[in-house]
């Protein structure tokens, strides 16, 4: 069950992410993000690629820092930390990255792998090692003997719970995955995120989750954050995503959708114009050359998130506070 009286974990206060280009320009990955983080709950990340949600994973695990904005940890403030208390905080905060072939040295034995972060935080001896990577290994449902195999040897849903092995081996609160299961096989990605749902549940474990697949998103999220061009668009419960979405990108999405268990008879929608060049991204709302609702206002404004119910929120200006309903 949700709780709303709970502090978040980990909170983004309006976090922007700019880059330099060339010609003086720049380019806003992230734009005046907010959200929120829960023990025991999967905050759910989706929209296009180039949206900005690799972006902002990478402030909340600190491998990036924010241009503008602040990131809470348990309360801290993590972007004006030390570089000592950095280090001491990316105990409680670790990722699973989309390709463990990328992310493992492959020299490097599952064992030592696994056993890394906790060797770098003198944790365990290596005397410790065979003993803790079986242990970790066991967590993940992976047999003990793959201890002394190499990333090569094993299938990618195998590297894949290897990754989040490491991820947990720091007993973390906030696990962030980046794509996690979009190499996979559909089989190997259910296996995966049972697996992950079961961790959270006896470790009391935050998930952030990334991913194109809104449908999967949908079955794992208690809640949902929808981005577009580096902007979050629409917040929103996970159960509440097919029948509930609001904002016309986040309808489109849905739309796009392809399910053995869809009605046939309906047309599956596409959004036919492209999206802007990040560099180039109009005045006022962000998707208004893309949507067949847009308004003048939607060209001059940009809209803001409003809530239009409990734990509901919209980036549309098609939806009014004072009105709590739709505009027209």
């Amino acid at each position: 069950m949700f709780d709303q009286k709970e502090e978040p974990i980990l909170e983004a206060r309006h976090v922007s992410r700019v880059f330099p280009a060339s010609g003086g320009r720049f380019l806003r990955a992230n734009n005046d993000i907010n959200l929120k983080m829960y023990r025991g709950q999967t905050l759910g990340i989706v929209g296009e690629s180039g949206c900005g949600k690799s972006t902002l994973m990478r402030m909340l695990v600190q491998l990036d820092q924010p241009t503008e904005g602040e990131i809470f940890f348990d309360g801290k403030n993590i972007a004006s930390m030390t570089k000592k208390e950095q280090r001491e905080n990316r105990r409680h905060i670790q990722m699973v990255f989309q390709d463990p072939s990328s992310a493992f040295n492959p020299k490097m034995k599952i064992k030592d792998i696994v056993c890394e972060p906790l060797l770098n935080f003198g944790l365990i001896s290596g005397k410790e090692k065979d003993t803790e990577a079986k242990r970790l290994l066991r967590l993940v449902e992976l047999p003990e003997e793959f201890a002394d195999r190499y990333p090569h040897n094993m299938s990618g849903g195998q590297r894949q719970r290897v990754g989040i092995a490491r991820a947990i081996a720091l007993e973390p609160e906030v696990i962030l995955c980046d794509e996690a299961t979009s190499a996979l096989d559909v089989s190997v990605q259910k296996n995966i995120m049972e697996l992950l749902a079961k961790l959270q549940r006896e470790k009391n474990i935050a998930i952030g989750f990334i991913c194109h697949d809104i449908a999967l998103v949908s079955q794992i999220s208690h809640q949902i954050a929808v981005m577009y061009l580096g902007n979050v668009v629409e917040i929103l419960p996970g159960t509440q995503m097919k029948a509930s979405a609001k904002h016309p990108y986040s309808v489109a999405l849905l739309g796009s959708i392809f399910d053995t268990n869809m009605d046939f008879t309906q047309k599956i929608e596409s959004i036919d114009s492209e999206i802007p060049s990040p560099l180039d991204v109009p005045p006022g709302c962000p998707f208004q050359n893309r949507c067949d609702r847009c308004m003048e206002i939607c060209r001059k404004e940009r809209p803001m998130l409003r809530k239009i119910s409990e734990r509901h929120e919209v980036a549309c200006h098609l939806f009014e506070e004072k009105e709590g309903g739709e505009r027209g």
